[in-house]
């Protein structure tokens, strides 16, 4: 079970690092990459198309502005792309994520909200769960740790408010 991290650059990593953690946490192993669409096309190409031999069966694709590097993998794979529009620049993100949402019929990039790391690597491990029955039970413990973390904090606000 192997996902790719790929960011158009190494300043996009406090905001990819929670997907990296999210998805070891489920046992799922990781390949970063740093790459840029436009500064590095070669690079990226190269990356894309090898993927799926080097055992990659996911592929999330961080990017700011209007760089769109989730497309341009999506143009050299039939691996699944995740797409996360990563902030900044004069829109916020905004640019990004229009990049990402507005991908021409036939060549998707399944697309988070800005930022959204950890929900990317959630929907890879949900992906990688057709393949790996392993990783359904896995899924499962989470959410119900997630109810028990929500059910915590009601008590807590509860308990704060003399209920």
């Amino acid at each position: 079970m192997k996902v790719a991290i790929i960011m158009g650059s190494n300043s996009d990593w406090p905001i990819l690092e929670p997907a990296e953690k999210t998805l070891k946490e489920f046992g799922v192993e990781v390949e970063v990459v740093v790459a840029s669409a436009h500064r590095t096309p070669d690079q990226v190409h190269e990356f894309a198309a090898g993927a799926r031999d080097r055992g990659v069966e996911a592929i999330i694709a961080a990017a700011g502005l209007a760089a769109h590097l989730g497309g341009v993998i999506a143009a050299y794979t039939t691996l699944p792309v995740i797409g996360i529009p990563i902030s900044g620049g004069p829109l916020k993100g905004m640019d990004a994520l229009l990049s990402f949402v507005q991908m021409p019929s036939g060549v998707p990039v399944a697309t988070m909200a800005i930022d959204g790391a950890k929900n990317a690597a959630i929907f890879a491990v949900e992906i990688l769960a057709g393949a790996h029955p392993e990783l359904v039970e896995k899924l499962a413990a989470y959410r119900v740790k997630m109810q028990e973390e929500v059910a915590a904090k009601a008590a807590k606000l509860a308990a704060v408010r003399g209920e």
